[in-house]
């Protein structure tokens, strides 16, 4: 395409938050529409990213390139492949629904809250959109500030803790990043990802820039034993907040182990599988077991998000076994397509639930679920919507969350029967707690008088969880196009990754 396609997503929400700040809370509903319109028009001209895209390449396609810091050879390099463009679609996706969810609930700083979420999307395509390494950096740790607002101002009772929890995590982690980032330019002389994935490394190097790489996207997935920030940012977090960060902002870590810690130390991944593997496997396995004692809804779809992202490592990292197992990389891609379309598929489902809780909350103002009971009975449209997103959450066939689990068990039973039987011990767990808060808020009798007296949804809800649950079931019934758009991507990543560097 002619026009900067890239560059155009990336700042037109920036500028638009920019624009929705200096009207202020005085115009509010001014600068509600001005974000609305900001946020539907980066959708609709994101999806020429789709119908444009070549699913026969593996190049990076919409490329942007220009000097930044010469003196450094940074560039402003910008480009979408089939890793990356199906997380730019669904972050442009998802922002309107969170505008649209936040349109009359929010009544403190209204233009503040509505602009972070506008800069946040911003950031968060850049991140998507980078080829250069120090470009990625920048907007991976400059998306850390609106979050950081988000939480800490719109937040609940406990949100300053959480805020500073989730902040410390993510940027420490980070620091570790660019610390090999700046060690790969040192050597190679440029940041640009393509040639960081050509450097050659020896074994050292590569153990350590892997470890460099795991700190900082193990804590954003977040892996076990570096989690402990997720529920209580979620928990705190105001309903939009916890949209994007389960949907969207946990992905990066995933990206970041397909961008960056698979094809640069390849030789360190493999030596290193058993570790990402166990790590993975006990996130699928433990963590599920901790989301069936919680009692604050928000927490336990927030552990729910931990042990699925258990699978999207899992899926990456299981490959050399695959590969070692059976001497093809047939296997070995179908779990790779499994964590990537995992990560699309959580988006998509976690962000529903989290729309789901914040549903009953502005109605009862607390998040308990021994505070509920009989939802069905005074609400059959949202209980209907909520059902097919907890069965989506367990992986019913049909929904999305099936498509990406069942490819990497597949996968995962190429290398080994135990592999894959403790992954698929998340399909029982996740029906397990998923569905023990689903009979205990939507069925039953009705609890209390609070219950009784709840609206069923209005317009605006309807429309956000419609739209959501159409995109579960359509991914569900019909993956081809994103595991077709993948395909080339993750073909030429295996090659990739096999390449021994040494």
């Amino acid at each position: 395409m002619d026009w900067p396609i890239l560059s155009i997503l990336i700042w037109l929400p920036i500028f638009a938050g920019v624009v929705v700040l200096a009207l202020g809370s005085d115009r509010a509903l001014l600068g509600k529409q001005v974000a609305l319109g900001a946020s539907v028009l980066t959708f609709v001209l994101s999806i020429p990213l789709f119908t444009g895209f070549d699913t026969t390449t593996a190049s990076m396609q919409f490329v942007e390139r220009a000097p930044w810091i010469e003196r450094f050879n940074v560039f402003y390099h910008l480009g979408v492949d089939g890793i990356s463009m199906p997380l730019i679609l669904l972050t442009t996706f998802l922002t309107p629904l969170v505008v649209i969810a936040g349109w009359e609930v929010i009544k403190l700083r209204p233009a503040q809250y509505f602009a972070s979420f506008l800069l946040l999307e911003g950031m968060m395509i850049g991140v998507f959109a980078a080829v250069d390494g120090l470009l990625f950096y920048i907007f991976w740790e400059a998306m850390l500030v609106p979050m950081f607002i988000i939480i800490g101002v719109w937040g609940g009772e406990r949100r300053i803790y959480a805020t500073m929890k989730f902040f410390l995590y993510t940027f420490l982690g980070s620091v570790f990043m660019l610390v090999a980032l700046i060690y790969m330019y040192l050597k190679g002389g440029s940041y640009s990802i393509p040639d960081l994935h050509a450097l050659p490394l020896s074994m050292t190097e590569q153990m350590l820039i892997f470890f460099a790489f795991l700190i900082a996207f193990a804590v954003k997935v977040p892996m076990w034993p570096v989690h402990t920030w997720l529920p209580d940012a979620h928990v705190e977090a105001p309903t939009g907040g916890s949209v994007i960060l389960a949907a969207i902002l946990l992905k990066m870590g995933g990206y970041g182990f397909v961008r960056f810690s698979l094809p640069i130390a390849p030789d360190a991944s493999q030596a290193l599988d058993w570790l990402m593997i166990g790590l993975s496997l006990i996130a699928i396995v433990y963590i599920a077991v901790v989301a069936l004692v919680q009692q604050d809804m928000k927490k336990l779809i927030a552990y729910s998000s931990i042990a699925h992202m258990g699978f999207v490592t899992l899926g990456f990292f299981v490959i050399f076994e695959v590969v070692a197992k059976t001497g093809d990389g047939q296997g070995a891609q179908l779990a790779l397509q499994g964590g990537m379309v995992q990560m699309i598929s959580h988006g998509l489902i976690s962000g529903a639930l989290f729309l789901c809780v914040g549903v009953l909350y502005d109605r009862m103002h607390t998040r308990e679920i021994a505070a509920y009971g009989g939802v069905a009975n005074v609400m059959p449209k949202f209980a209907a919507f909520m059902v097919l997103f907890a069965m989506a959450n367990s992986g019913l066939p049909g929904t999305s969350g099936f498509v990406g689990e069942f490819f990497v068990i597949l996968g995962s039973y190429q290398a080994s029967f135990w592999l894959a039987f403790f992954a698929a011990t998340i399909l029982v767990l996740g029906a397990a707690y998923t569905l023990w808060m689903v009979r205990r808020v939507v069925y039953g009798e009705v609890a209390n008088p609070h219950v009784a007296a709840m609206p069923d949804l209005d317009r605006r809800e309807l429309f956000i969880l419609g739209v959501l649950a159409v995109s579960v079931l359509l991914l569900g019934v019909w993956p081809a196009p994103l595991v077709e758009a993948m395909d080339a991507t993750l073909a030429n990543l295996l090659e990739q990754v096999m390449q021994s560097k040494l």
